[in-house]
């Protein structure tokens, strides 16, 4: 088993930059691909950028490209979300989410540990 904890959440303002992280326990030798979703109020969990283990490739959600990077941290079995030029839209609760295979998906089913979830929210 793995366990996923999210921190760095919070209130800023538009434009603004947070730092998003996540801190991985357990059998973390098994995770070989990592990522981060997002859940705003009365949507669905959508992805937002995903990395493998060893940081080869990444993918993003079209609607962060060129603002947010995702990066790992295998040494601190951390992930993290880094979010620039933050809009209101941006307001979620995000997941870390962890998983086994070694490619990179953008489904939710796809990810067998999640975290527990930091709220974000932008302000305009």
């Amino acid at each position: 088993q793995v366990q996923l904890v999210e921190s760095g959440g919070g209130l800023v303002q538009a434009g603004d930059s947070l730092r998003l992280s996540c801190k991985a326990s357990g059998r973390t030798l098994t995770i070989y691909s990592k990522a981060w979703f997002r859940q705003a109020p009365g949507k669905g969990r959508e992805f937002v950028a995903g990395i493998t283990r060893r940081g080869g490739a990444t993918h993003y959600a079209d609607s962060v490209k060129g603002r947010f990077t995702i990066s790992t941290d295998n040494a601190n079995n951390t992930q993290y979300l880094q979010m620039n030029t933050l809009k209101p839209e941006d307001t979620a609760v995000y997941y870390c989410a962890a998983d086994p295979s070694p490619i990179l998906y953008t489904h939710v089913e796809r990810y067998r540990y999640w975290g527990q979830g930091t709220q974000v929210t932008i302000s305009s």
